[in-house]
């Protein structure tokens, strides 16, 4: 059993001399330097739903509250539907998607496929699960028979597909690497683009799209003009070195494994089947390997080339070098003319050294 023991202590009083400390005491602070605030995140787009609904700070509060309570209430009342809330799935589908074969399903577009398209690598887990699920109640085979079209379930066989692949992380990963929404959006720039949206509304979402590839993290972006020579130093730094994680081998081609049959033998003049291996499986399987790891290299060499065309380009015509440049023209002219003003200085000096010593001779 434990024990009370009760202890007769007097905390000291504080010494006269003790003052409290000013909060300047407490707290130094950095320098304060200039930063570049970029229009994204959570901190912007609570600023800009301030702004666009003309609330104070607590207004907004207040509102974000209400809302949440009544979430809340929603849910604990059976009328939230989770579905709704997330807003995926919801997409129409396009004659072309809805005519697609499901056997040339590595060439379909899996994201549009379940109506993310506006998500498309973004997309969580959730809403791939929820996106799967309404397409599945929309297009599936027993609805459709109710309204007499029984045959055709080709894009029910693709909803499935595009399920397999995006609810696995791996096979997921393939997919995003060659997403075809964003290789349709990978074209060179021309003059006639950098004439009509100018350098970094041209060059600016080339290399975002690209940053998500990047083994490598922070990824440095394109900036804005003010940037220094030092930024823009690391910014092409890192490009020029950009490590990729894409493989490129969802379009692998697949590996025939094979397969075993049944031969007709004839023994004592009875015909029997026996089984047999595909003998040339194995063969057939390194070779479709080997194919597919050298489609992978050069697909890998071709895309590196392109991206380092792509930054070679913006280089040659990048605003920010032009301007280092002339910055680093006027400070060296800046220098040479300070420079001017010492040596005449200096070359007076030793003119009236030498007129100096010349006296000093004739007198001797």
């Amino acid at each position: 059993m434990s024990t009370i023991t009760t202890l007769n202590f007097e905390v000291p009083a504080t010494p006269s001399s003790w003052t409290v400390p000013l909060a300047r005491d407490l707290y130094h602070g950095s320098t304060p330097r200039p930063r570049t605030l970029l229009p994204v995140g959570s901190a912007y787009l609570a600023h800009a739903r301030r702004t666009i609904h003309k609330r104070t700070l607590q207004e907004d509060f207040d509102e974000l509250r209400e809302q949440q309570r009544q979430l809340d209430e929603n849910r604990a009342n059976g009328a939230f539907n989770e579905e709704d809330d997330l807003g995926v799935g919801d997409e129409e589908e396009t004659p072309e998607l809805l005519g697609r074969d499901a056997k040339e399903w590595k060439g379909q577009d899996h994201y549009a496929v379940l109506g993310l398209s506006k998500f498309r690598y973004k997309a969580t887990q959730e809403q791939i699960k929820i996106a799967h699920r309404k397409k599945v109640l929309k297009h599936h085979p027993d609805k459709k028979a109710g309204g007499g079209d029984s045959n055709n379930d080709q894009f029910f066989k693709c909803i499935q597909k595009a399920m397999e692949i995006l609810s696995n992380p791996e096979k997921r990963r393939q997919f995003d690497s060659v997403d075809p929404y964003f290789a349709s959006l990978e074209d060179e720039i021309d003059a006639s683009d950098l004439a009509k949206h100018g350098f970094f509304a041209a060059f600016g979402p080339v290399f975002e799209r690209h940053a998500r590839f990047s083994k490598r993290s922070p990824v440095p972006l394109l900036g804005t003009i003010s940037d220094t020579k030092a930024e823009v130093e690391e910014f092409y730094d890192f490009w020029y070195n950009f490590d990729s994680w894409r493989s490129f081998e969802y379009h692998d081609k697949e590996v025939n494994e094979g397969s075993d049959r049944y031969l007709p033998i004839c023994l004592r003049g009875h015909w029997h089947f026996r089984m047999t291996v595909h003998v040339h499986s194995r063969d057939d399987k390194r070779f479709t390997e080997k194919k597919n790891k050298s489609e992978r290299a050069r697909r890998k060499k071709e895309d590196n080339t392109r991206l380092r065309s792509l930054v070679d380009l913006a280089l040659s015509v990048d605003p920010r070098i032009k301007r280092i440049k002339q910055e680093e023209k006027e400070e060296r002219e800046r220098k040479k003319n300070k420079a001017k003003p010492n040596a005449k200085l200096a070359a007076a000096n030793a003119a009236k050294k030498a007129r100096r010593a010349e006296k000093n001779a004739a007198a001797s």
